[in-house]
């Protein structure tokens, strides 16, 4: 029986020739054969085995299929090294609420343009990226927001929404093209209000309950702040009921208007509480011996590349000169170069890279993490 590649599987080549499941957002390492093998699943007369236990797993997995179903598949290019997996994109800076820890703080409002939305996701899946982190602001708020999402439907990525949850509803998402909503929960409801206003806990809950309900993967993201920690052991039960994908509990640099408030200010100390919260894969990776970032770039709501969102001010070029040639000029954060030198480094990586600058200068330790692995020493603790 001759079989075809899934719908929605796609072979990446990366520094490790891959194929990708963008609904179950799995990503499987081939060797030369198999992906001599998966290649002969993109066309007429398909692809075949005796191997009836391999077959049998593709099957599974959903890689392959019984069925050709039309679908235009993107070129088969070799990546950078490392490969650009991973694009967070500020398709606009307009949100409809002003939280107390935005790290975005009070800009002008921008938003990209639909040509620049569609030569950045065409580049993108060209260079053999896997997710697309589409965010703002609050990204439904983008004036074209309609036909950003009809454009979304033509590349062969996993598309990841993030959002507030307040735009959110049972009639949007039944046209929603994305594969995955992210919605940001600061906290019970107390806890959430007091970031991000009266109500919102409430009307963001309902938001992740009808994404599920439409079928969307859903994970949550939490910024640490003291008034939350006793909302946690609740928080992970009741995202465990909903069966949400992932939750990640991080602690928010101090940057953008966070600068502004102080009660929402956590000591480096308090990271071993917080950090040790949250469960799941999360949305991007690293790899051996390298720091935060190594497959993650941005683009932002004025078309400018940054190495992620807190690095704002320090543009590595424009989108218009290509995201390749952006993506270029970023160089990995190697571990051997950090000040870290503690036997949790492999596990650690180094931590959040902008955050371990701010608190202890270039190269230096990310405290948080330092604490949540024991190892903060006595007068960073103070």
């Amino acid at each position: 029986m001759n079989y075809y590649l899934d719908r929605y599987a796609v072979l990446k080549w990366l520094e490790i020739p891959s194929v990708y499941q963008i609904r179950n957002d799995e990503l499987y390492e081939l060797d030369g054969k198999s992906f001599a093998f998966f290649k002969s699943c993109m066309t007429d007369p398909g692809c075949r085995t005796e191997d009836s236990a391999f077959i049998d797993y593709c099957v599974e997995e959903m890689l392959v299929t019984k069925e050709q179903v039309p679908v235009k598949r993107p070129r088969l290019l070799r990546s950078p090294d490392p490969s650009l997996r991973y694009l967070e994109l500020q398709i606009t800076n307009v949100c409809n609420l002003r939280c107390k820890h935005c790290y975005i703080g009070d800009e002008s409002h921008r938003e990209l343009s639909l040509k620049q939305i569609g030569n950045i996701l065409r580049e993108f899946e060209e260079m053999q990226g896997l997710r697309v982190l589409i965010t703002g602001g609050e990204p439904l708020l983008h004036t074209k927001f309609d036909a950003v999402n009809e454009m979304l439907q033509d590349f062969m990525l996993r598309k990841v929404l993030f959002s507030n949850g307040l735009a959110l509803n049972k009639a949007n998402l039944k046209g929603l093209n994305v594969e995955e909503i992210q919605v940001s929960i600061d906290g019970l409801e107390e806890a959430h209000d007091t970031l991000r206003g009266n109500g919102m806990f409430t009307r963001s809950m309902e938001a992740v309950r009808a994404a599920r309900e439409a079928g969307f993967d859903v994970s949550i993201a939490t910024m640490a702040h003291p008034g939350n920690l006793p909302d946690l052991d609740e928080m992970e039960g009741l995202f465990k009921g909903l069966g949400i994908k992932d939750w990640t509990v991080d602690v928010p640099c101090i940057t953008g208007r966070l600068r502004e408030h102080a009660e929402f200010h956590l000591k480096p100390e308090a990271g071993r509480t917080y950090l040790g919260y949250g469960y799941g894969a999360g949305l991007h990776g690293t790899g051996q011996g390298f720091g935060c970032g190594l497959h993650l770039m941005s683009v932002f709501a004025d078309g400018k590349a940054a190495k992620c969102t807190f690095y704002a001010d320090r543009a590595v070029g424009a989108v218009e000169q290509g995201l390749q040639s952006c993506w270029e000029r970023i160089k990995p954060v190697q571990l051997k170069s950090l000040a870290c030198d503690c036997e949790y480094l492999d596990a650690c990586r180094g931590g959040c890279r902008y955050r371990a600058e701010l608190l202890d200068g270039k190269n230096g330790r990310d405290l948080y993490r330092c604490a949540l692995y024991g190892v903060l020493s006595g007068k960073h603790e103070r």
